[in-house]
């Protein structure tokens, strides 16, 4: 039986995730090249030494603590998504859609109004929908489609969807860390979406002005190959049923039907070529998949150990003041979301906590409900190793490479920390 109270606080249950930045993030940086030490090699050696430090336990309630943090519901239900992206990422690339939706857009959009409207586009899809992982799994084969006919860079364009996919996850009334973050604080979702949006809209707008005056640049390719319009139709499809609030799996699935049956009667390939593409999309994910697993489980290993509640209690010391209890919040979520690397994880975990600060210092519930949400986004901003930076780059790029370019996140976070210390907006602060 897995034990469910967590040890004394322990700062020694964090050196497994210390020793994962240093040899993943560190190496890197030393040898400047991010591709040297694989992610997943790094993950598993920090895995192996979080079981081998941990102790009271023998050896087979260690791994059954760490398969218990692998086999969590949220990870098992990211690596469903994952498996369904990959296939009808490459059943579509194959099927000739992606080709197809690229020209299409590159027809559509005029000169200059390119990265906005990719922005604007990631916006509204995860508004709409909810979830970052899911608008990143739609987007980024269209965006990868985009970098590749206008020369463009590629970790930037790719970031401009992951970025947008954060604005409506911080955001959206069907955003799970929305719905957690309101019932934890005891607010309506009416009034977090309005305090959240005097730090989010700014940012957007901010970003929209950039994405628009770079864009200018952006050179068109001059011929645009003739385009079959029947072969956009599964994203179409995709993008419809997910605005209209259908379930991530569901409308993947979908799009992976859509795709096989407009590749048989276009004959872009048979039965079994279709069978193919698919094997091969989830082949792709497999890195992903193992690295999401080796994450759930560390991770797990590391807040049974006492690491998360060594971080609660060193910084709720500290505390002096509602300013210093809206930084102390905006902290903890952020350090947790690092030892979890899922920002719904990270507010479900410091949710209590943070509503025991706001009440005693008293800070207003939406206010509190605001900076939860909104440093969590900012945090998976800031970790390589989180599900939307791992399935944005795929195989294809490093995770860092992406994040040089993700100006969102960053952004959202530095406007949240001078509204806590400037006091804004003030009906809130």
């Amino acid at each position: 039986m897995i034990e469910k109270q967590t040890k004394t606080p322990n700062f020694w249950a964090l050196t497994p995730l210390i020793l994962f930045l240093a040899l993943y993030l560190g190496s890197s940086i030393l040898l400047q090249d991010f591709y040297k030490v694989p992610i997943a090699i790094a993950f598993l050696i920090a895995s192996i030494y979080a079981i081998a430090i941990t102790r009271g336990e023998k050896l087979e309630e260690r791994i059954q603590i760490f398969c218990h943090g692998a086999g969590n519901h949220n990870i098992i239900l990211m690596v469903w998504i994952f498996v369904l992206a990959g296939s009808f990422a490459q059943s579509a690339k194959e099927m000739g859609a992606i080709d197809a939706t690229v020209y299409a857009t590159l027809h559509l959009l005029p000169d200059g109004f390119l990265l906005p409207g990719l922005f604007v586009a990631a916006c509204f899809i995860s508004l709409s929908i909810g979830t970052s992982v899911g608008t990143i799994a739609t987007l980024v084969p269209v965006a990868i489609g985009i970098a590749e006919q206008t020369d463009l860079a590629l970790a930037m364009v790719v970031a401009i969807v992951v970025g947008g996919a954060y604005f409506g996850d911080n955001l959206s009334f069907i955003s799970d860390t929305t719905i957690i973050a309101t019932k934890s604080q005891g607010c309506k979702m009416s009034d977090k979406f309005k305090a959240n949006s005097f730090i989010a809209f700014p940012a957007a707008i901010i970003m929209l002005i950039y994405y628009a005056f770079i864009g200018q640049e952006v050179q068109m390719p001059a011929e645009i190959p003739d385009i079959e319009w029947v072969k956009v139709i599964p994203y179409i499809c995709v993008l419809a049923t997910v605005l209209a609030g259908m379930d991530v799996m569901i409308v993947l699935a979908l799009g992976i039907v859509l795709t096989g049956i407009i590749g048989l009667a276009t004959n872009s390939y048979d039965l079994f070529g279709w069978l193919s593409a698919m094997n091969k999309g989830v082949m792709g994910m497999s890195e992903l998949i193992i690295v999401t697993l080796l994450a759930g489980g560390m991770l797990e290993i590391i807040r049974h150990n006492g690491g998360l509640t060594y971080l609660v209690q060193k910084l709720t010391k500290m505390v002096k003041g509602k300013r210093g209890g809206e930084l102390c919040i905006a902290a903890l979520v952020v350090l947790s979301d690092m030892c979890t690397a899922n920002n719904t994880i990270a507010i479900v975990t410091t949710g209590s906590i943070a509503k025991e600060i706001s009440e005693k210092y008293g800070i207003d519930n939406r206010r509190s409900a605001s900076l939860l949400d909104t440093f969590s986004c900012f945090a998976q901003g800031l970790i390589p190793y989180g599900a939307q930076m791992l399935i944005a780059a795929g195989s294809i790029l490093s995770p860092i490479e992406i994040m040089r370019y993700l100006y969102y996140p960053m952004l959202i976070g530095i406007i949240a920390l001078i509204s806590i210390f400037i006091r804004y907006p003030k009906k809130y602060a």
